[in-house]
């Protein structure tokens, strides 16, 4: 019997202390690193890129990357973060060539952007998003603002703090998130007068509304969204700018406790200008999404109506 208890002691012990080793071994070897490699992009920029390359921007770049102290995309403290990700600082990604993207080529921005993956190898855990099915035609419109003149792109050489990713974010990375596939095949825009089609486009992998919309971050399906847990059902805890807990509105279309009851007009208008109906204005994180127009936002609306309803009712300040 007392071999027996000596025997368990002994594998309780290797256990705990291989246990350890693997704390440890995540801990001080980080974030894993990848081989880096570049897209093949042309971009012929023309002013009409530009303009709409400003607009997808201005959604999916400016708020994280915009510092209020310069006026310019050189990073920031990302207070909204999830706390478990760690203490978080987005990138200058400025046109400067010593601490901005100046020197990166049109290719490793497209690959950083389609995979996570920076052209020194690191990689950018969840707190970034990844477009990997995003058209071409929009990556190459993002290209064509990045190289333009537009003063938030100016180069500055001001170096925000370096990112302290936790040690959930670093296990995370290790066992479970890794940078997504890309093979340089062709991804086409979407017919935009199909509606739902379109629709599903936008809300997925251009503007990626379910990534906030859905239950977990750590659970979203980047490659096939819609596999994403509690899809569009909300619930995913966010931070407001008072540093409290915002959880996201389900917006399936469950009339009790989703947007079931609400028509496409008051669909647009919340979306737009943060006007729900009964007189109820949304909160931060969400923001206004002005620079949509009206069939974009109806489009939106036309695919949420064709997902699965989500009974999940998401208590909101």
């Amino acid at each position: 019997m007392k071999k027996v208890f000596r025997y368990l002691l002994y594998t309780v012990g290797i256990v705990i202390s291989l246990l350890l080793i693997f704390v440890l071994f995540v801990q001080f070897r980080g974030i894993p690193t990848y081989e880096s490699k570049e897209a093949k992009v042309v971009v012929n920029s023309t002013p009409e890129k530009v303009l709409h390359g400003k607009k997808l921007a201005s959604m999916l770049c400016v708020k994280c990357h915009l510092n209020p102290e310069t006026n310019q995309l050189t990073g920031k403290f990302l207070a909204d973060a999830p706390k478990v990700f760690g203490e978080i600082y987005s990138k200058n990604i400025t046109q400067s060539k010593e601490h901005g993207i100046g020197n990166w080529t049109d290719g490793q921005i497209v690959y950083l952007l389609r995979t996570g993956i920076r052209p020194n190898g690191t990689f950018i855990p969840p707190y970034m998003p990844k477009f990997n099915g995003m058209a071409d035609e929009d990556i190459e419109s993002i290209l064509a603002w990045l190289h333009s003149d537009d003063p938030m792109l100016a180069e500055s050489n001001v170096v925000p703090p370096q990112s302290e990713p936790s040690w959930f974010t670093k296990f995370l990375c290790t066992v479970a998130i890794k940078p997504l596939p890309y093979d340089g095949s062709p991804r086409a825009l979407p017919d935009t007068n199909d509606a739902v089609t379109h629709g599903k486009y936008l809300a997925t992998f251009q503007l990626q509304c379910f990534a906030c919309h859905s239950h977990d971050f750590a659970k979203n399906n980047d490659l096939q969204p819609e596999l994403s847990e509690g899809f569009f059902g909300g619930g995913n805890p966010m931070i407001d700018y008072d540093g409290k807990t915002v959880m996201t509105a389900n917006l399936t279309m469950d009339e009790e406790t989703g947007i079931g009851s609400w028509t496409e007009e008051q669909f647009v208008k919340a979306v737009k200008t943060m006007q729900a109906p009964l007189g109820k204005t949304l909160s931060y994180p969400m923001e206004p999404y002005y620079m949509l127009d009206d069939q974009e936002v109806k489009h939106i609306y036309a695919y949420l109506k064709t997902i699965p309803k989500i009974k999940n009712r998401v208590v909101r300040r």
